[in-house]
Parts: C-alpha cells; sequence; structure tokens
C-alpha cells in the first residue's frame, strides 16, 4: 500500500490489516507527510526489530502481550499506547496471534549516542 494522499480524511484499520496481508514485511506504510509517518504493524512469530533513528509512539489497535523496552517489561493490550525514544532497544513479546499496532514515528531523526 502507497502512502495515502494527504486529501483522504480517514484509513481504516480493516483497509490497513488488508493491505499488509498481501506485503512480505510485517508494516505497512500508511501516511507521510513531514517528520510524520504512520504504519500498522503486525509481527508474526518473533518481533526482530532493532532501534529506530526517530521516536515513535505505539497504539494497539488488537491484541494483547508484553513490550519490552530498555529491558524493562510491561503488559499492553488493545487500545494502550506506548511511547519509545529513539535508539532505545524494544520488541513485542508473547503477543497473541491477533496482535497489530499503529506505529508514529516523528520528529528529526536523532544521531546515535556517543
Amino acid at each position: 500500500m502507497h502512502p495515502i494522499p494527504d486529501d483522504v480524511p480517514r484509513i481504516a484499520l480493516s483497509d490497513a490489516a488488508q493491505a499488509l496481508c498481501a506485503l512480505p514485511q510485517p508494516f505497512a506504510v500508511l501516511f507521510q507527510r513531514g517528520d510524520v509517518t504512520v504504519e500498522l504493524f503486525a509481527p508474526r512469530g518473533t518481533d526482530t526489530q532493532s532501534p529506530h533513528k526517530r521516536d515513535e509512539l505505539y497504539i494497539v489497535a488488537s491484541g494483547s502481550g508484553v513490550f519490552m523496552r530498555a529491558g524493562e517489561r510491561t503488559e499492553f493490550r488493545a487500545g494502550d499506547l506506548l511511547f519509545v525514544p529513539a535508539h532505545v532497544e524494544h520488541r513485542f513479546e508473547q503477543f497473541t496471534a491477533d496482535f497489530s499496532t499503529w506505529v508514529i514515528f516523528f520528529g528529526p531523526e536523532a544521531p546515535a549516542p556517543a
């Protein structure tokens, strides 16, 4: 799925999930504008992501599990908001098969810590 044009006022979770199913990677880029990127992310089996260069928010769309950020673990479920600063190790663990989350990358790329 290509990012949604500015004149589209709504992205339905069902449409985003359908587009994601057709892709080989576990995420679909849905919207990009300036320093904001929105994706739908749904890892299958294992979350293999590595730290990113930008701050990010996760808004859990469906499912539940455990979220690890900088070595600390917390349970999550649909509707929860999770924040990860740039360059911080994080991943989803022990998540249900129906797990998916909106990902919002924002701000400029941060330089790697020294």
